[in-house]
């Protein structure tokens, strides 16, 4: 069972984000989904339903996490994932040139692409079409 999250504390993080997926970037009005409010740091792993560890994050996003707030990558080192409300997005990723595929600047940039699948086909497809459109990527 998920904890309560107050309708204002709700609205703040759907602000801080601008609408957008903290993780992929999407925007929720382009999609046919409603964004969740997600925790940072799980419930299950102490996290609490404070306005600092919450984040918008598309459905899709949130279902890779899971419970996550570490990786352990293919070299076998375990590296923390990208924790929207204390790290600068750009820090940690940047747009391919023709924006549509997420790079990794980082080590967390990298394990949080690779654990939340950030460039699926079908997203990096859907990118394409909103980047024809004017609409991507976010600014």
């Amino acid at each position: 069972m998920s904890e309560y999250i107050a309708v204002e504390i709700r609205r703040k993080v759907r602000k801080r984000f601008e609408e957008r997926c903290a993780y992929c970037q999407s925007r929720e009005s382009l999609s046919v989904v409603t964004f969740e409010v997600e925790h940072i740091i799980p419930v299950s792993r102490g996290g609490q339903a404070e306005f600092e560890n919450l984040c918008l994050a598309c459905p899709s996003c949130n279902r890779h996490k899971s419970n996550r707030v570490s990786v352990l990558t293919s070299s076998g080192i375990e590296t923390r994932i990208f924790h929207p409300q204390l790290d600068v997005w750009l820090d940690h990723f940047d747009w391919s040139i023709n924006g549509t595929i997420i790079v990794g600047l980082t080590d967390v940039g990298t394990a949080t692409l690779e654990l939340l699948k950030m460039n699926r086909p079908q997203l990096v497809e859907v990118r394409s079409y909103w980047r024809v459109l004017g609409m991507h990527p976010p600014n």
